[in-house]
C-alpha cells in the first residue's frame, strides 16, 4: 500500500493517522473535531501554540468582547451558558471554548508547528511535517488521507511598510500585542487603522487618559451595534430573508444615519458600496460602534488622514500636518499563513484564502478541507465545520466498508512507525 519515496522519511518519526489531520486548534478546528467525535471518526489536531484558541488567549486586548450576540457565535452542539451576557467577554469566550473541548474530549497536540503539508500523488496520501518547540525539538511526519486546514484567515499579523517607521524612537507594537491603555496614560499614541480593532484600541486608550490619534486612510462603514434594542447583525439577517441585499444595505445606512448622524464630518468617509455587499464582495467588516464615535465627536480621539512618513519623534501626515507622538499601535489586521506551509495551489490562492466563494469554499480535491475562511465570523466557520465533519465521516465509513475492516474508533487513532 505504501510507496514512500522521500529519503528523509526515515530521519524523523512518522505517524500514520487513521483519520484526518486538523491543523489549528482555534474555534474552527475545535468545531470540526467535535463533529468528528460525534461521528466516531478518529483524528489528530495539531496546534503550534501551547493552548487552544491562541489568537483569543494571547493576541487580543483585555477589553475585547464578542461583537455579535452569543447565539451567532456558539459552536455546533454546545450553546453558551444561559448566565453569560448577550456579548460575552474575552475571558468568558475562552472559558466557553475550554468547556467545549472538554465536553467533546478534544485533546490537541500542542507546540507542534506545521512546516509543510503536501499531497503525495503516488501514495494518494497527505504528508504533514511538523516541528515541536522546546529544548528537545522533534520532527514528526503525519501521514493521512484527509487534511483539514483550520488555521483561519487571521493567523499572522500584517505589518505595513511605512516610510521612516524604523527611525521612529518610540514604541511600535501591533494590535495583537496591545493589552490595555494602562501603560499609556498621558501619552500621545498614533493608532494606525480604523477597523473594529483600531476603533476599540483608540477608545481604550481614551478611557485610560491617553491622547490617541487614529489614522483613517480609506473609507469605512460604521454602524451602531444595536438598532432599536436589537442587534444590528440580527436585524440585517432577518431582513435578508425577505428583502434583496441592496435594499437591506440602504435601510442599514438610513438607520445608522438616524442613530449616529453624519459621520463624514468627523473624517469618516463611507464607501460607495453598502456594508453587507462590501462584506460579501471583499470581506471588509463594518465597524460596530461601542462608544468610539462619542469620543471622536468630543475630540478626545483625533481622526487624522494617511501617513506620509515617520521621523524620530513625530509623524508627517498626507495633509502636510506634523504630529508629535510617543507610541504607535498598528491596528493593520491579519492574514492567512497557509501559503507558508501548504504546498498546494489549486484550491487556495496566493493570499492564503480559498479560490471558491462561500458557501463552496470548504472542500477541495484529494481529501483537502478548509474551515474558518468564510469571512463570516464564527457563524460561517460553524456552518462549514458541520459540512466538513459530515463529509469526512461519510468518506471514512465508506472506506471502512470497502476494506471490510473493523477499526476501533476511539481506542487508538495513530500508529507510530
Amino acid at each position: 500500500m505504501f510507496s514512500f519515496t522521500d529519503s528523509d522519511m526515515f530521519s524523523r518519526r512518522c505517524v500514520w493517522v487513521n483519520g484526518p489531520v486538523i491543523v489549528g486548534a482555534g474555534p474552527s478546528g475545535l468545531a470540526v473535531a467535535a463533529g468528528l467525535k460525534d461521528q466516531g471518526v478518529p483524528f489528530v489536531i495539531l496546534e503550534r501554540a501551547d493552548c487552544i484558541a491562541s489568537l483569543w488567549q494571547k493576541r487580543t486586548y483585555d477589553r475585547l468582547k464578542l461583537h455579535l450576540p452569543k447565539k451567532f457565535c456558539q459552536l455546533p452542539g454546545f450553546p453558551f451558558p444561559e448566565h453569560y451576557p448577550e456579548y460575552p467577554s474575552k475571558r468568558q469566550f475562552v472559558e466557553y471554548l475550554e468547556s467545549y473541548a472538554a465536553n467533546f474530549d478534544i485533546a490537541p497536540q500542542f507546540n507542534e508547528s506545521v512546516v509543510s503539508a503536501k499531497y503525495d500523488e503516488p501514495c494518494r496520501l497527505w504528508r504533514v511535517k511538523t516541528t515541536s518547540g522546546g529544548a528537545a525539538a522533534e520532527e514528526v511526519e503525519y501521514i493521512c488521507q484527509m487534511l483539514v486546514v483550520a488555521t483561519g484567515e487571521n493567523a499572522e499579523r500584517v505589518v505595513p511598510e511605512i516610510d521612516g517607521l524604523k527611525d521612529f524612537a518610540g514604541e511600535v507594537i501591533h494590535a495583537c500585542d496591545y493589552k490595555s491603555g494602562e501603560n499609556y496614560r498621558g501619552k500621545k499614541v498614533l493608532v494606525v487603522g480604523c477597523g473594529n480593532s483600531g476603533m476599540e484600541v483608540s477608545l481604550d486608550l481614551c478611557n485610560h487618559d491617553a491622547k490617541p490619534s487614529m489614522v483613517v486612510r480609506s473609507s469605512v462603514h460604521v454602524l451602531p451595534r444595536e438598532i432599536f434594542g436589537k442587534s444590528t447583525f440580527e436585524l440585517a439577517m432577518f431582513m435578508l430573508k425577505w428583502l434583496p441585499l441592496w435594499l437591506v444595505d440602504k435601510m442599514m445606512l438610513i438607520f445608522a444615519w438616524m442613530i449616529l448622524g453624519n459621520i463624514e464630518k468627523y473624517g469618516l468617509k463611507r464607501p460607495t458600496v453598502g456594508p453587507l455587499e462590501l462584506k460579501n464582495r471583499h470581506g471588509k467588516t463594518p465597524v460596530l460602534d461601542i462608544g468610539t464615535l462619542e469620543r471622536i465627536r468630543s475630540k478626545e480621539i483625533q481622526v487624522v488622514p494617511g501617513i506620509k512618513k515617520f521621523s524620530c519623534g513625530s509623524v508627517e501626515l498626507t495633509n502636510g500636518e506634523n504630529l508629535e507622538i510617543d507610541s504607535v499601535v498598528l491596528a493593520t489586521g491579519y492574514c492567512s499563513n497557509v501559503p507558508y506551509w501548504l504546498q498546494e495551489s489549486e484550491f487556495f490562492s496566493k493570499n492564503g484564502m480559498p479560490k471558491a466563494e462561500f458557501p463552496n469554499a470548504w472542500k477541495g480535491k484529494a481529501g483537502l478541507y478548509a474551515v474558518g475562511f468564510t469571512r463570516r465570523g464564527l457563524a460561517g466557520a460553524s456552518a462549514d465545520s458541520v459540512k466538513i465533519s459530515q463529509d469526512i465521516a461519510k468518506v471514512w465509513k465508506d472506506d471502512l466498508k470497502q476494506k471490510k475492516q473493523k477499526v476501533p474508533t476511539h481506542r487508538r487513532c495513530i500508529s507510530t512507525f
